[in-house]
């Protein structure tokens, strides 16, 4: 009635306090939420963006480029609204609705930075390239170099935990006997071509047990696996896969909480802060603000897991202060923000393998063959101008029509070459170990904001000294190679050099809150909770020591599900 005294929800807090919160929807966002909602909490999973349902909402997933307006290309349009997100090889015309609109989620690159982002239910787990790579005790026991800091955790504590995310998620790869790169739980391999075939002999022939060529360890399915799968051979994995032919988050982990009963999801929930107890000395949930109504809201639960990604998660606890904090929860080591990490690319060795013309591939394997790290490993392989390695991701492949040279190009001889394959080729790309620099680091920037009003951040991340020498080496290498396997009209380049140490290109970014033994020197304890703020637990790529040179995705799923675990058996 006009006139009457509001109503009040006395039962808001109620209504608004789970067990277990969750902040992010991505790969480990959603090994979060699977673990706490089967072990029996009460979860809710807060993504920023937008909610996208399994097979639903993969629009264009299925269909092929003539039936597409712009035949999957973006256009000038995407490329101005998106001009950092749109350099990413996966996003086209059908998968642009998987990254954000720059213009909208805007940052400060103090030196070039491409930040490639995906604000959705399953965050960049419908995008990821899907390598699937353990570290080894190489990996773990890298500080002893005298770079960077010790883990707190060896590989014999956490093969277990890559052993039990490898048999949910399904992975499929080889057992290849590699010291340095341990085998895993695998589905079967996937088939080399011809090529490959013939190329895994002559690098045994050239380089012995040096150098060995293998497939990738990759998160496709290659049969059933309970409700998913297998995978198509298509090779458009970064539209959303219908058949749930790889490991997302919208595949997997999130129906798996979602079937216990226990989870609660809430999209389009920005996170502002987390919210902190000084006498109790423990966080006591989080603010939100609604990214459609602008309104904000308070959460509250025992356990908070902080799985924003490695840049966000960083910024959200430099968001977060109070008395205790003042420059960010859990931020008494002045570390977070620091020790930004990535893989360096961009050096490419490429060349012709000749003959083989009677012969072609079958299907889109939505994979690619490795080479292991193989500079020091050990006494033989030891360099003197750099410390750690890289490891080259390898593709072998017929050309298309489009190789075809622009003259001529009319008449039916032309017609008929447009019906032959082009010849093959053989490509080394490097992927590469990043030190921890203190110096690279994020910020909040307070001055420019998002579409939102929220602060934005400043990223200022340069390669240094090693990165560079290791890549002459890269670059060297790979064309030594390439012409010891007998490749043709071998080329290669760095594309990263032309703006010195300024480009760094990646989109595996970690160590923003780093694990560590010492408060004083690391944010996180070996069981990726805050030391300062024990409830608190943060299990994206944040929490990364060391970088290695794999591709990092499959660590953060054995970290989460062990953190998971560790927090229930704590707090429960």
């Amino acid at each position: 009635m006009p006139g009457d005294a509001p109503s009040i929800n006395n039962k808001a807090v109620q209504q608004n306090t789970f067990d277990a919160i969750v902040v992010g929807s991505g790969i480990s966002g959603g090994w979060a939420a699977k673990e706490l909602c089967e072990k029996g909490l009460k979860t809710l999973v807060l993504e920023r963006g937008r909610n996208v349902e399994h097979i639903k909402d993969y629009t264009g997933a299925t269909k092929n480029p003539w039936e597409l307006k712009h035949r999957g290309h973006a256009t000038l349009e995407d490329r101005q609204n998106s001009p950092v997100q749109s350099r990413i090889y996966a996003y086209d015309e059908v998968s642009k609705h998987f990254f954000v609109n720059d213009k909208e989620n805007p940052y400060t690159q103090v030196k070039p930075f491409p930040w490639i982002r995906g604000y959705h239910v399953g965050g960049r787990s419908l995008t990821w390239g899907r390598q699937c790579f353990r570290l080894g005790e190489l990996d773990f026991e890298a500080p002893k170099d005298g770079f960077g800091i010790e883990w707190p955790v060896t590989y014999k504590e956490i093969a277990p935990w890559y052993s039990y995310v490898e048999s949910f998620a399904g992975i499929s790869g080889s057992r290849d006997g590699i010291a340095h790169l341990p085998d895993g739980n695998f589905l079967p391999p996937m088939d080399f071509n011809c090529v490959e075939k013939d190329m895994v002999q002559k690098v045994k022939k050239v380089y012995g047990n040096e150098r060995r060529l293998i497939i990738g360890r990759v998160a496709n399915l290659t049969r059933q696996l309970d409700d998913r799968g297998p995978c198509q051979y298509r090779d458009k994995c970064n539209r959303g896969c219908p058949f749930g032919g790889y490991f997302s988050s919208n595949a997997a982990t999130i129906p798996a909480a979602r079937r216990t009963g226990n989870l609660t999801l809430r999209p389009h929930s920005i996170v502002m802060e987390v919210l902190y107890d000084k006498e109790k000395k423990r966080a006591t949930g989080v603010r939100i603000m609604d990214a459609e109504t602008m309104l904000t809201e308070e959460y509250y639960a025992k356990i908070i897991f902080l799985n924003a990604s490695t840049i966000n998660t960083a910024s959200l606890l430099l968001n977060s202060v109070s008395d205790a904090f003042p420059e960010g929860m859990g931020n008494s080591s002045g570390q977070i923000g620091h020790n930004l990490m990535t893989h360096h690319l961009g050096v490419t060795a490429s060349g012709r393998v000749e003959g083989y013309e009677d012969t072609y591939i079958y299907g889109r394997r939505a994979n690619m063959t490795y080479v292991p790290r193989f500079r020091n490993i050990g006494p033989s392989s030891k360099r003197t101008d750099y410390t750690r390695g890289f490891a080259f991701q390898t593709y072998i492949g017929r050309g298309g029509w489009g190789s075809l040279p622009g003259k001529d190009s009319i008449g039916g001889e032309f017609k008929d070459r447009l019906t032959e394959p082009g010849g093959w080729s053989m490509t080394l790309d490097p992927f590469a170990e990043m030190l921890p620099y203190y110096r690279n680091h994020i910020s909040i920037n307070k001055e420019v904001k998002d579409k939102w009003g929220m602060p934005t951040v400043n990223i200022d991340c340069e390669l240094g000294d090693n990165e560079m020498a290791m890549r002459k080496d890269m670059l060297e290498s790979g064309k030594e190679m390439l012409e010891a396997l007998g490749v043709k009209n071998v080329s290669a380049r760095d594309s990263g050099s032309r703006t010195g140490r300024g480009r760094v290109y990646s989109v595996h970014e970690m160590g923003t809150v780093r694990m560590g033994k010492d408060p004083k020197t690391s944010p996180l304890n070996g069981n990726n909770q805050l030391h300062e703020v024990s409830n608190v637990f943060v299990t994206d790529g944040s929490f990364m020591t060391t970088s290695a040179c794999q591709n990092p995705s499959l660590t953060y799923m054995a970290f989460t599900a062990r953190a998971c675990d560790f927090a229930v058996k704590t707090f429960k």
